[in-house]
């Protein structure tokens, strides 16, 4: 499972990071770290039931994150139809989670990265949403979640944690119907 997001302390806390907080949750849920530095991002692993799951932070810059993905799945020898990619999302609301397998990038060029690295759309992805603000998204999605925003984060990260142990466990159809209606 790869979070998307940027490395360093200036966008710890973005909106552009929710992918990188998820991998946290995760890790932290199962008492791992992410802290090994593998295939251009720092990875760990969890178990999900009798299955082993990597959890990665690329870190390239958003942008770049093809690279690292594609590193991944060549270290980890995982196939395309199982690789869960999650980033943010500027197309839906704030909070809201879509699960899909396959479809564009919508505009997010870490996405496009990613299904460029691939040669392919068809993976599962989780996208995040974060709202799309008047003018300049480039600025917004760099930019901190405010104070209202801030406190509805760990839920939304929750969430979208839940969305992917349910995906790994009962299967990508079972976790669209759970999660993506609401």
């Amino acid at each position: 499972m790869i979070g998307l997001g940027n490395p360093g302390r200036d966008y710890e806390r973005s909106r552009h990071n929710l992918g990188f907080l998820v991998v946290d949750e995760l890790a932290r849920r199962h008492g791992a770290r992410v802290t090994d530095r593998a295939a251009k991002s720092l990875a760990g692993r969890i178990r999900v039931g009798d299955r082993e799951l990597v959890l990665a932070k690329p870190q390239t810059m958003m942008n770049l994150s093809g690279l690292a993905a594609k590193a991944l799945r060549a270290k980890y020898r995982v196939p395309l139809e199982r690789t869960l990619v999650i980033h943010d999302e500027l197309d839906l609301p704030f909070g809201r989670l879509r699960i899909r397998k396959g479809g564009s990038s919508a505009g997010n060029h870490g996405m496009d990265s990613v299904i460029e690295s691939f040669g392919s759309n068809d993976f599962i992805r989780f996208r995040v949403g974060i709202g799309r603000p008047p003018g300049n998204g480039v600025d917004y999605v760099l930019s901190p979640f405010t104070a209202t925003e801030q406190t509805q984060v760990p839920e939304i990260v929750s969430r979208v944690a839940d969305a992917v142990l349910v995906t790994i466990e009962h299967g990508l159809e079972r976790a669209m119907t759970d999660f993506n209606r609401v």
